[in-house]
């Protein structure tokens, strides 16, 4: 053998023994890479802030929960943190036996925590003068809930009203509709027709597609404008993430869902994709609701012993097979959204997102709950399919100059859709009412670190509302149609024009002052058609300003406590539903458009304290003082000298919505967390409150949306692969004596007294969740609500709640 032939194994080894180091160490350097999961669920946690005390270094984790620690190799403490949960400190050597894995359990005992509701930007919540609570993705697995008007109900922080299955009208610290304000994305989605009445604008938000919601309590009209006295509710969807290395990102989620009480089917997909430059983000839900059945214990006032329907050709009035089934309740729904990010450098990202939703047709049950001469007065009253679009565009940037240090623009289209559809019994003439709002939102946000003191966020905001409204009369015989009155003057439009700013200063270590003040100018033009209603006006125009301000002071005596106080103002402008509406308000009463309303403002006061002890317990409380001035409420009215008309077939007292009011409500709210021993948490909420208007002789009756006491007690378990919530929700009695004047008459809808009067019972539910994590691709949840089977309704509402209701769910993640 020569030794060029005997020198070509030894180069093999060689090339060998290279590419065995490379390759261990190519293994090195990825099992340097951490992996960051939410213990339960064992989905990753993004974001989460990892450092180094003693190395001074610090990285975050990508949208995998995953980062290159490679650094961090010579740090004996490790610390990893995330809003939400406990933070943990961990040694490189130990990551290194535990194979760069950490799982992190969830926690709220802290007072760190990141909003962005408040200003619309990010802010660390111990410098803000308000009370905010926050509900997050975990709360939403365990609970289940079937609506976004569920998931606010289930979180003890608001109290929820339902006239229908196909409802949720939320209310806040005495305030409901059109005085508390809906945002979507930073987008408002309150419009021209919010009515002072209940609404049902927030089922159109998937909960599947929701990352969290934030609840500013209080007026937000600095940042909001319009509607926000009793608070804001922000809801912030699924965003979607980019890869951090040059290769694809992709995840999905599949669930199943089926609840016995109402025989909800519900099939849910999302799925989100990751490039370097492009992201996406996609969510897709239907749900099916059957007649939603009541508990088996309660008042008998509620049971649905027979129901209208139409049977050869004319109306009758059968027997209910089954008393507590509440007929007809069931309705159809459908959700999606899309969401696309690109990243056009290091400094701009631009950003596209598509919501739409729609239900079917839904019974309006509250009103087929009516009597007229011993017969039900409707045969059929139903909402058509409630329709939402939202096209929004924006574009976020990074790059500082002499303005901002970041900048981000809005642009937004709404398209709305609802309609009415009554007949009542033994007639065959159906009426149809149809309204559409076409919204147009403009808004730059802007913020500025002026120094090491002081910031300063500020931005300007235009809306436009251009409304539809359609109205005709069908006999259902003949299939004959003639034109009706409408609900608003068609092709009415509504407009607002801001200026806002929040500056912020850091008065020392341990204090921050807060300020801000908004602009609002509104224009409202309506032209009046006097075809069926001989108004003595043609048109109204308003043109208006309003100037609202806020100063709050947190103190913060140690990284613990944080005590907090703000004096704060909030309007809201008449809208085209104030204005120019013609509808039956209650039994025997007709509400006319009122050209001449002006805004109505609120003063609120509040006081705050949130203490932290030993990392264990957490106490936040509050008390509060609204004062509502110039107040729009209902009153009686006269219609060219008269004070009664005809209107739908009977005479009905003429009233309109006018400034003849004032109202106040003062409160507390109330929550602790304890962690316990054994994996144990016990938290508890409670809201008390009380609020009064003014009536036109000026005594003092209840005001309308001041709910009775409310709360929620949870004992819960959690560790591993399981978590089990039990947990109480309860609600006050409120008697006749204190029943709001508007709510008497409607006798139909309560329970009664030993005298014969309406009132709203108190109650409690029992109720058991659990979650389960079969492995990392499955997680299986299952409930029993209300499982001691009460019977009851919340106060305001028309269909009793759920009776015991059996819940399943089966979640896949790929």
């Amino acid at each position: 053998m020569t030794s060029r032939t005997r020198k070509i194994p030894i180069v093999l080894l060689k090339i060998l023994f290279f590419t065995s180091v490379l390759s261990f160490s190519g293994i090195a350097v990825f099992a340097q890479r951490i992996k960051i999961r939410d213990e339960i669920t064992h989905e990753p946690v993004p974001m989460a802030n990892i450092f180094c005390p003693e190395l001074k270094i610090s990285t975050f984790s990508d949208a995998k929960g995953e980062a290159d620690i490679s650094e961090f190799k010579n740090c004996d403490s490790i610390h990893i943190k995330f809003v939400g949960y406990s933070p943990e400190i961990i040694s490189y050597k130990k990551l290194k036996e535990r194979q760069f894995s950490v799982y992190l359990k969830q926690s709220s005992i802290s007072l760190d925590e990141t909003v962005v509701s408040a200003t619309r930007w990010e802010q660390n919540k111990r410098d803000i003068p308000n009370q905010i609570a926050t509900i997050k993705t975990g709360d939403i697995i365990i609970q289940n809930p079937q609506t976004a008007a569920d998931m606010l109900g289930q979180s003890g922080y608001v109290y929820i009203q339902k006239s229908q299955l196909g409802g949720g009208s939320p209310m806040i610290r005495g305030f409901a509709t059109n005085r508390v304000l809906i945002s979507v994305d930073g987008i408002r989605m309150n419009n021209a027709i919010f009515r002072s009445g209940n609404l049902q604008n927030v089922i159109s938000i998937d909960p599947f597609s929701i990352k969290k919601t934030e609840i500013i309590f209080g007026p937000g009209s600095i940042m909001y404008g319009s509607d926000a006295i009793g608070g804001v509710m922000s809801f912030y969807t699924l965003e979607p993430q980019f890869a951090t290395k040059n290769e694809l990102w992709f995840k999905a989620h599949a669930t199943v869902r089926f609840s016995s009480a109402d025989l909800e089917k519900t099939g849910h997909v999302d799925f989100e994709t990751g490039l370097k430059k492009w992201a996406f983000a996609t969510s897709i839900t239907a749900t099916g609701f059957d007649d939603l059945k009541m508990g088996k214990y309660g008042p008998d006032d509620y049971l649905r012993n027979e129901y209208a329907i139409r049977q050869d050709n004319r109306d009758t009035v059968v027997a209910n097979p089954d008393n507590r089934k509440q007929v007809p309740t069931g309705y159809d729904q459908f959700n999606i959204m899309q969401k696309i990010k690109f990243k056009v450098n290091e400094s701009w990202i631009l950003n596209y997102d598509l919501h739409y939703s729609t239900t079917g047709d839904y019974p309006r049950y509250d009103r087929l709950l009516r009597y007229k001469n011993e017969k039900p007065k409707y045969a059929e009253w139903y909402y058509g399919p409630q329709k939402w679009l939202m096209n929004h565009f924006y574009a976020e940037t990074t790059k500082k100059t002499k303005m901002y240090d970041g900048m981000v623009i809005h642009t937004a289209h709404q398209y709305f859709r609802e309609s009415r559809h009554d007949r009542k019994f033994n007639s065959t003439i159906r009426r149809n009412r149809t309204e559409t709002v076409n919204a147009l939102n403009l808004n730059i946000d802007l913020k500025k670190q002026i120094s090491g003191l002081s910031y300063i966020s500020y931005g300007a905001e235009f809306i436009f509302n251009k409304i539809g409204s359609k109205a005709n009369s069908s006999d259902i015989m003949s299939g004959i149609t003639t034109n009706a009155p409408t609900r608003y003057p068609d092709g009415s439009t509504w407009t607002s024009m801001a200026l806002f700013a929040n500056y912020k200063y850091k008065l020392s270590e341990k204090t921050v002052l807060n300020a801000g003040a908004r602009y609002n100018y509104l224009i409202l033009n309506a032209d009046f058609d006097t075809t069926f209603y001989h108004f003595p006006f043609t048109n109204a125009h308003i043109n208006t300003g309003a100037l609202t301000g806020s100063l709050g002071l947190v103190f913060k005596p140690d990284r613990n406590t944080q005590l907090m106080a703000n004096l704060s103002t909030g309007f809201r402008a008449p809208n085209i539903d104030d204005v120019g509406k013609v509808f039956d308000s209650e039994p025997g009463a007709v509400v006319v458009p009122n050209p001449d309303l002006k805004s109505e403002y609120s003063l609120n006061a509040e006081i705050g304290l949130t203490k932290v002890i030993s990392n264990r317990f957490k106490l936040d409380f509050s008390a509060y003082y609204t004062n509502l001035y110039n107040a729009m409420v209902r009153r009686d009215y006269t219609l060219n000298g008269q004070d009664s008309i005809i209107y739908d077939g009977e005479m009905s007292k003429v009233q309109a919505i006018q400034n003849a009011s004032s109202a106040y409500v003062y409160g507390l709210q109330g929550g602790i967390e304890w962690k316990l021993p054994m994996n144990l948490i016990f938290t508890s909420r409670l809201n008390i409150m009380k609020g009064e208007e003014e009536l036109d002789n000026g005594d003092k009756a209840p005001l309308r949306h001041a709910t009775p006491v409310f709360g929620t007690t949870h004992i819960t378990y959690s560790h591993n692969h399981l978590k089990i919530d039990f947990y109480s929700v309860y609600n006050g009695e409120v008697p006749y004596s204190k029943m709001p004047d508007s709510e008497r008459s409607k006798d139909y809808m309560y329970a009664l007294d030993n005298n014969g009067n309406p009132y709203a019972p108190g109650w409690y539910t029992l109720n058991f969740k659990t979650l389960y994590r079969i492995n990392d691709n499955f997680i299986f949840t299952a409930g029993v609500e209300n499982f001691t089977n009460r019977r009851y309704k919340p106060f305001e509402s028309g269909i009793a709640a759920p009776g015991i209701n059996y819940i399943l769910a089966l979640k896949a993640t790929f």
